[in-house]
């Protein structure tokens, strides 16, 4: 089997029935298979993915005292600017700084018996020494926002589906968690470790990379596949809700991205599609040629999956920045919700 991950052309979808047959089912086996490929034909602007990582880069030279001004330390919404070795995966300091913004909203009405995901709503903090960021990071949302429910749509008819059926626990506002980050060579880190092992909790992940390598995804064997840039496309990977929904057909894969060599930095801008909060992820009912390639949900006793998407959401933050999680939400971490369901 080959090593490389599969290169999908969006444009294809909309070809003639034979060309998009064939896009169909490269699209099937890419979900079922690696759950990774890398995406053209998605119709973003070239000039606005240049502007993206030219503003990402911009964002990380600012003086650390700038960054630190909108501190995701200050938001209850997880939202804003993360020191590198801030942010943990199952436990372990990621060596990435990184900027954290979501869809623009007001904070929740929040009741004292509202859930406490419904606390994760709110509105973003942008940098008052760069205020270009906040119009180029939000038409760029808009654009991958686009690009992904346009997938989610192939991805559905690929599945045997009606293009909505995703629609349902999305509609009428899906989570646009988005990330800049940069992260540093091996000789600022304190490890190797740019993010640790981990699978993906939304439906699809487009991933902007720049040119220098890291990200890496295992198969199902256990074996660590480098996923090199190539310029012009996105990485998409698909995220649990997708695998939740198909019963394990469609597999959220493992995946880490490994620090620079010295002397050396990466940017990337990670795109987090995903359900709105209040929704229960259904299990949709596969065709039956597809019904024996079924594998059942991936169980990791150390991060538990459920079907309400708010309460994923939450325990996915609380984890990934237990510093904020004990300054804005203490009663969950003395009641241990770190650490277990």
């Amino acid at each position: 089997m080959t090593k490389a991950l599969p290169t999908i052309d969006l444009r294809h979808f909309d070809g003639p029935p034979d060309v998009r047959s064939f896009f169909l089912k490269r699209l099937r086996d890419a979900l079922h298979g690696r759950g990774f490929f890398y995406l053209v034909g998605h119709g973003v602007d070239a000039a606005l993915i240049d502007d993206v990582l030219a503003a990402a880069k911009a964002f990380f030279a600012l003086p650390m005292a700038d960054k630190l001004d909108i501190a995701m330390l200050k938001s209850p919404h997880f939202r804003g600017y993360t020191a590198a070795g801030q942010e943990r995966t199952r436990g372990q300091p990621d060596w990435r700084e990184q900027l954290d913004f979501n869809t623009e909203s007001a904070p929740f009405a929040c009741r004292p018996d509202t859930p406490a995901w419904r606390r994760l709503q709110g509105p973003n903090q942008w940098p008052a020494a760069m205020p270009a960021l906040k119009p180029i990071m939000l038409a760029y949302q808009a654009e991958v926002t686009r690009v992904g429910i346009a997938l989610l749509e192939a991805i559905a008819i690929a599945l045997g589906q009606p293009a909505n059926v995703f629609a349902t626990i999305y509609e009428p506002n899906p989570s646009q968690l988005t990330k800049i980050i940069h992260y540093p060579g091996r000789d600022a880190a304190a490890s190797d470790q740019g993010v640790g092992a981990h699978r993906d909790g939304g439906f699809v992940t487009l991933l902007l990379q720049d040119g220098v390598p890291g990200l890496r995804v295992q198969t199902l064997a256990g074996e660590w596949i480098d996923v090199l840039p190539i310029r012009g496309s996105f990485v998409v990977n698909a995220g649990e809700l997708i695998e939740l929904a198909t019963n394990g057909f469609v597999r959220a894969a493992v995946h880490d991205v490994v620090a620079p060599p010295a002397g050396s930095e990466r940017y990337s801008v990670a795109f987090f599609l995903g359900s709105r909060p209040d929704a229960i992820v259904p299990v949709i009912e596969l065709p039956e040629a597809l019904k024996p390639a079924v594998r059942g949900m991936s169980v990791d006793p150390l991060n538990p999956i459920f079907r309400e998407v708010g309460r994923n959401q939450l325990k996915s933050r609380l984890r990934s920045h237990p510093d904020v999680a004990l300054v804005h939400y203490p009663e969950l971490v003395e009641r241990g919700a770190l650490t277990s369901d």
